[in-house]
């Protein structure tokens, strides 16, 4: 049952359903499992009452597809009515395992493509639901959440384009910038914190871990995180350590300008166990640097801690840092795509996140409020305490 304490008799806003997109299949039926374990299990009472029709069953998952044309455009279709629906799409943009065919040629989706999809669904839906949520674990451009010098703001455009679409509610985790939310300031936009999943997991593969201020240290990679960091190290009770990037300002690579050296702002980590955290690894080298410099600081263990494990140069630097001693476990969450040769790596911990996504939807679905699973703090300490008596 449920590990919450709110009461779901509250009305639905209407007939739930769940829309995964081909890039969320596999989530969408996990949520859709976990959704109807939980309304099978509730008190049935007033489950015969007409606001409540079809709200026991088996299956919520409304069939859509986006089929392509051999030009590589593409169309959304909706399988079934979804007229007075509470609707829920899920879609994950970062899925670059689905391939189409473009004039012949094999191509692989990008986030474009993906967030294409999303739009085309929700004009197939075409204004019939109750409500359309959309449920996107990355943020789409979210890394493009600001402007410095002559730039497009692609993460607030493709916000104001889903809102005026007829989008009601926005649900993301970890945004890299949650302030992009000002974009759409009079629509919802939930920012979802995974910290209270990723403690648990810790626990479970470090059972001898202790959230001790002279044996755990939280480190941001970059000034960037310096708040994701600060939040870890307050629920934790431990301190937290900094590093800034020293970069080369004369030259741009890659679209950025390179990193000459991280530096380091934080008291002595000899003999700590240290937690890196950040929002997504994308290629791991900034990530891999830091583990390095905590290790040559002689850090104890370095677990290396991010929402989104992206891997755009694959995993042959990981696998060498791990075997050189550089870090000791990964852990990135199932909310984004999850290749088998990452899934098979002995250092590499998946989190998985899809019973709290189940929890958000069944908590909307039914107009209550988010506070209790948005506020890690009460679970966290709970379970603080739970592996402190463990260790007794």
């Amino acid at each position: 049952m449920q590990n919450i304490e709110d009461d779901f008799r509250t009305i639905p806003v209407g007939p739930l359903g769940l829309v995964p997109l081909k890039s969320c299949s596999s989530m969408g039926t996990q949520i859709n499992d976990w959704i109807a374990r939980w309304r099978k299990e509730r008190n049935k009472d007033f489950h015969e009452l007409l606001s409540f029709s079809g709200y026991i069953k088996d299956n919520y998952i409304i069939p859509a597809s986006t089929p392509r044309f051999g030009s590589g455009e593409a169309k959304g279709t909706i399988e079934s009515s979804v007229r007075g629906y509470d609707v829920y799409i899920l879609v994950d943009v970062l899925n670059h395992s689905l391939t189409y065919s473009l004039c012949g040629m094999v191509n692989h989706m990008s986030p474009d493509d993906h967030f294409a999809d999303l739009k085309r669904v929700i004009a197939a839906i075409g204004g019939k639901a109750t409500r359309v949520n959309v449920i996107m674990p990355f943020l789409y451009e979210s890394r493009q959440h600001k402007r410095n010098g002559r730039e497009s703001l692609d993460c607030a455009m493709a916000l104001q384009e889903l809102v005026r679409m007829g989008v009601n509610s926005i649900i993301t985790f970890d945004a890299h910038d949650a302030r992009v939310q000002n974009a759409i300031p009079l629509h919802s936009f939930e920012n979802v914190p995974c910290i209270y999943q990723f403690v648990k997991a810790i626990v479970r593969v470090m059972p001898d871990i202790e959230f001790d201020k002279d044996k755990l240290m939280i480190i941001s990679p970059d000034e960037g995180g310096t708040s994701r960091a600060i939040y870890y190290a307050n629920h934790l009770g431990v301190d937290m350590g900094m590093f800034y990037k020293r970069r080369d300002y004369t030259k741009i690579i890659d679209g950025k300008n390179p990193i000459i050296a991280h530096e380091f702002l934080g008291s002595d980590v000899t003999g700590q166990d240290v937690i890196i955290v950040d929002d997504m690894i994308s290629s791991g080298d900034s990530m891999l640097e830091v583990a390095r410099e905590l290790k040559r600081r002689k850090a104890r263990r370095v677990i290396c801690v991010s929402t989104f494990g992206l891997f755009t140069n694959g995993l042959a630097k990981f696998d060498s840092a791990y075997e050189d001693g550089v870090f000791d476990f990964l852990l990135t969450t199932n909310l984004t795509y999850q290749s088998p040769e990452l899934l098979s790596r002995k250092y590499y911990v998946s989190v998985d996140m899809n019973k709290y996504i189940a929890m958000i939807i069944d908590h909307l679905n039914h107009n209550i409020s988010l506070h209790s699973l948005l506020n890690p703090t009460k679970r966290i300490n709970n379970l603080l305490e739970r592996h402190l008596k463990e260790k007794q």
